[in-house]
């Protein structure tokens, strides 16, 4: 006995039994020889095709892969790839609540807007008043008369010469030479405005003096901080010209036993400091 069937009448526009025959051809659903719109209206309705937003579903994996990508765009500039996966996270991904507001704050804010003009500026040499939300979620205000965008350990940011110092001194009494010299993440930048100012055409910094040893004395690849580099005996030594003394021992401390600072003394000492304080942390006795 065959199957009863409900018989359904629709109205389309002209064209399109065609454009559903295409489809059902396409897709293999066929009544006999011919394709079948009828066929495939009920696999839709049966949930055997997927439509329309649905067509394609991301799973967790996939939007945690998706997401870290857009991190690594971001860190590596190219902010517009990056908006676009977002806005695929946004409009495909079955995603929770927190996750959504999060990627939604995220497109929201104007990363490649502060890029272009703060590049903008640069190019002009432009003194410029910077409000920034920092990692603490203090709202800070800069008076900018230097800038450039540099790159860290995988991630651009901009790095500024201010005028305020009052905080920095505070927290690193024993690097005065480059209290003006701020870095900071585009995406905590919160408003930029022209000031008449003058520009001063370069940062602030100290020359340091590392020693290489061992493999690193063949090894090291110079970088365009370097304004001295010499093979001493079975040394190398390279004199560099630091903006950032924070940069500068993140890259050392890789290296351990490798690496030595020779000069300036409170270089040395801040590093002695952070050695003393990760040997504290793991009950390491020193003499």
């Amino acid at each position: 006995m065959s199957r009863k069937k409900e018989a359904l009448t629709l109205s389309v526009p002209p064209r399109t039994k065609e454009q559903l025959e295409s489809i059902a051809r396409r897709l293999g659903i066929f009544w006999g020889k011919s394709p079948s719109p009828s066929g495939l209206v009920a696999a839709i309705a049966q949930q055997q095709l997927q439509v329309g937003r649905e067509a394609l579903s991301l799973d967790e994996q996939q939007v945690n892969a998706l997401r870290q990508a857009t991190k690594l765009l971001i860190d590596a500039g190219q902010i517009k790839d990056a908006e676009i996966i977002i806005t695929l996270l946004l409009n495909q991904g079955d995603l929770e609540a927190p996750i959504r507001q999060a990627l939604l704050q995220q497109q929201t804010q104007p990363i490649q807007a502060w890029r272009d003009r703060i590049d903008q500026l640069i190019n002009a040499k432009q003194p410029f008043r910077l409000k920034y939300r920092n990692s603490q979620n203090q709202n800070l205000e800069f008076t900018v008369r230097y800038a450039e965008v540099r790159f860290y350990e995988k991630r651009f940011y901009l790095q500024i010469w201010c005028e305020e110092t009052a905080d920095a001194l505070a927290e690193n009494p024993d690097l005065p030479e480059v209290c003006h010299n701020r870095c900071l993440r585009f995406e905590r930048i919160q408003d930029i405005q022209p000031i008449s100012d003058i520009w001063r055409g370069s940062f602030d910094s100290i020359k340091v003096y590392l020693h290489f040893k061992e493999w690193l004395a063949n090894a090291y690849e110079p970088k365009t901080e370097d304004v001295e580099n010499e093979v001493l005996g079975e040394i190398r030594q390279v004199v560099r010209q630091v903006v950032n003394p924070f940069w500068l021992i993140r890259e050392i401390r890789r290296y351990g036993e490798d690496c030595v600072i020779v000069a300036p003394e409170n270089i040395r000492e801040r590093y002695r400091r952070e050695l003393r304080e990760i040997c504290e942390s793991y009950n390491i006795k020193l003499p």
